[in-house]
């Protein structure tokens, strides 16, 4: 059973705490994800393995978590990721985040420059609402969105459709990474990213790596994967780019 953590505005967060060596490795998951997936898992069989401390979680909505999934914004999400990097991981904390995550993460650095001093972005989906709704929806959808405060979106991940709310969108355009020239971060940071991801374009890594600079960023493309970046041999690379982040950390 995962232990709980109450967030301010009263909703149980469910996390599970591996305690070890530091940095902590801390996992955020995507977008209708949760921390049982696969590497949410396989992580923290690798820090048990190193003896290393690692904090997987569930957004509001997600998973174990109070919640339901429409209610959620990217302001509750990163919330309650602050929530558990605070109150929860010991520090410092090495954030790995994959797709909606690598942008709460980005977001997360941002805010808690002193506690997150490192960070890998798996296909990394920053502005992923802006995306949805000026490059996905259709000027029906819009309408519709725009009338009803939500639309009802096919997913190849569930057999029911996910709501996506108006609200969720709005929340989206005040965390923008994208519209400005740079990032401002003075930490080491990896973005990987499957050059056949059909879900989030490699560019948008890519445009990432550009505005933190290589000085701090690495980016690793790789050639036929895929979004979610969940093959064995996927796995052995990212588990790579964070031990390298890790060591860089530690020196």
């Amino acid at each position: 059973m995962p232990d709980f953590i109450k967030s301010p505005d009263d909703h149980r967060i469910a996390y599970r705490h591996l305690t070890g060596s530091l940095p902590t490795i801390i996992f955020l998951p995507g977008f209708f994800s949760n921390m049982e997936g696969t590497k949410a898992t396989y992580f923290e069989a690798q820090c048990r393995k190193r003896g290393q401390a690692y904090v997987r979680f569930d957004y509001r909505g997600h998973g174990a978590s109070d919640g339901r999934f429409e209610d959620g914004t990217i302001t509750d999400w990163l919330n309650d990721a602050l929530l558990i990097i605070d109150q929860v991981a010991e520090k410092p904390v090495l954030a790995v985040g994959s797709s909606m995550g690598g942008w709460l993460a980005l977001l997360a650095a941002l805010k808690r420059p002193k506690q997150i001093r490192g960070l890998v972005g798996i296909a990394s989906s920053p502005d992923f609402t802006k995306s949805v709704y000026e490059e996905r929806l259709s000027d029906e959808q819009r309408a519709l969105m725009d009338r009803e405060g939500y639309i009802l979106s096919p997913s190849e991940y569930r057999d029911e459709p996910i709501k996506i709310t108006k609200r969720l969108l709005d929340s989206g355009n005040r965390h923008l990474l994208l519209s400005h020239d740079s990032i401002d971060l003075d930490i080491p940071v990896c973005l990987v990213h499957g050059k056949n991801d059909a879900d989030v374009p490699w560019q948008k890594s890519k445009q990432l790596y550009e505005m933190i600079g290589k000085e701090q960023c690495e980016l690793t493309l790789v050639p036929d994967g895929g979004h979610r970046l969940s093959r064995p041999e996927d796995l052995r690379l990212l588990d790579q780019s964070i031990q390298k982040l890790r060591l860089r950390m530690n020196a």
